[in-house]
């Protein structure tokens, strides 16, 4: 394990192999470093050398079994890379270039895509298990040296010149999921809002929230270290869960009538019907969690379903098009999650850096990972 960090340059296409390295998935806690078939770019798709890549909460409910994918399956969904390869039909993009892609991967041609509802994508076959999450989900992930891209034109999004693979590499997902709930959620100029979990994708829905206009942003965690980065990256109020009633202590600070927007990043029962406490008549909850088990709704903190509240979800919003219009937030300086990144792993050392991870040691946040 390292913590420094290199820019990734333009290179040449690396030598045609048949077989590359990748994190394969084999069940519950057994996830192994294989050799694997290298995967080669048909009509529409590509092939980018990954050159960096995370290890996300989802694959830790997958690893757990707590989130069921076939034994077998290359795992990961966050890549920037170089493009290695090109199918018939991909146009306006070079070998060499460098690429991020987004873990949501819409067609841009099926139902959902051309209602308006991208992240929904079916792929042409209609409506599938967590929409357009293709990559460690139903097809080969991005924790491997190769990774194969699906609608190569709708999801390659080239790298500003400029611009680092660490600045951009948590755009793939988790701040595209993160802001994605503030969005969802409405929130508008002036608005209250409190954030369930300062964890990754917590930490961009409350920067999320802040760019889009929030007069007040209150993170909410009982991790010394997610408290002390949530302090560092501006979120102006950070409650302590472990210290004070959390309900009580949100309604006092807003004269209590409650938050306008509660944003829950953390996906359990507690942290669902907490969020649901805080908020005013008229106030929206937009979770982002990923539940496993019974998710309840207790009436009382429904309103008994009489207060006028609404609850959103937000799949990540994917394609090249959010991921160019994040980019441009990064290169022109209004988002920074560069401290976010706080370890780095080889591929072959994996399995330390999902140890790590997932029992939060070292003050972990996000792990870098390089093939």
């Amino acid at each position: 394990m390292t913590t420094g960090f290199a820019t990734e340059e333009k290179t040449t296409p690396t030598t045609r192999t048949t077989t590359m390295r990748a994190a394969v998935f084999h069940g519950v806690n057994d996830i192994r470093i294989e050799e694997v078939p290298r995967p080669h770019a048909g009509p529409g798709e590509a092939v980018i050398r990954v050159t960096m890549t995370t290890i996300c909460g989802t694959d830790l409910h997958i690893l757990r079994g707590e989130y069921p994918v076939k034994p077998g399956l290359v795992i990961g969904h966050e890549p920037v890379g170089v493009i290695d390869e090109l199918g018939v039909g991909v146009t306006g993009y070079a070998v060499g270039d460098r690429v991020m892609v987004p873990a949501i991967t819409p067609c841009g041609q099926c139902n959902a895509c051309l209602s308006g509802k991208s992240s929904q994508c079916g792929h042409g076959a209609g409506y599938e298990s967590m929409g357009g999450w293709r990559f460690g989900n139903t097809i080969n992930g991005a924790q491997a040296e190769f990774l194969l891209v699906p609608n190569a034109q709708a999801n390659l999004a080239k790298i500003p010149d400029g611009v680092t693979d660490e600045q951009v590499v948590l755009l793939t997902d988790i701040a595209s999921t993160g802001i994605g709930g503030a969005e969802s959620g409405g929130v508008k100029i002036g608005d209250f809002v409190a954030v369930f979990a300062q964890g990754p994708i917590g930490l961009c829905a409350s920067l999320g929230a802040k760019l889009m206009g929030a007069s007040v942003v209150i993170g909410v965690d009982g991790d010394d270290n997610r408290i002390a980065m949530a302090r560092k990256m501006g979120v102006d109020v950070v409650i302590d869960h472990r210290k004070v009633d959390v309900v009580n202590e949100i309604r006092k600070f807003t004269g209590g009538v409650g938050v306008d927007v509660a944003i829950e990043a953390l996906g359990t029962q507690p942290t669902f019907e907490t969020a649901l406490r805080v908020l005013r008549p008229g106030g929206t909850l937009s979770s982002l969690g990923v539940y496993s088990g019974k998710l309840q709704l207790p009436y009382d903190a429904f309103a008994a379903g009489l207060g006028d509240n609404r609850i959103v979800t937000t799949l990540c919003p994917g394609g090249k098009e959010r991921m160019r219009r994040l980019m441009e937030m990064v290169r022109r300086g209004k988002l920074d999650l560069s401290p976010l990144l706080t370890h780095r792993f080889k591929l072959a050392d994996i399995n330390k850096a999902y140890t790590l991870f997932g029992e939060r040691r070292d003050g972990v946040m996000k792990v870098v990972v390089t093939p």
